[in-house]
């Protein structure tokens, strides 16, 4: 395996876990409070579209980019 498999395996991976963190998050099912914050920063409380639709994106792309790590190992192999 390359490394930039690797690489790319853990981008998907941090990715598809945040969108899905952000999208529960934006939707009110999921609470948690902020951990490092560098300014003026407040949890989220009730339903949040824009977080809701930024979570959806994120969590796509994390999938998307998996689906192509994969199709290469397997193109190598």
């Amino acid at each position: 395996m390359k490394i930039k498999h690797i690489v790319l395996s853990l981008i998907s991976i941090i990715l598809t876990i945040l969108g899905l963190l952000w999208f529960l998050q934006g939707s009110d099912i999921f609470h948690l409070r902020p951990i490092l914050c560098f300014a003026n920063c407040e949890p989220i409380i009730g339903k949040s579209l824009p977080w809701q639709i930024i979570g959806a994106i994120t969590f796509i792309i994390g999938i998307l980019i998996a689906g192509k790590s994969i199709r290469s190992i397997s193109q190598e192999n």
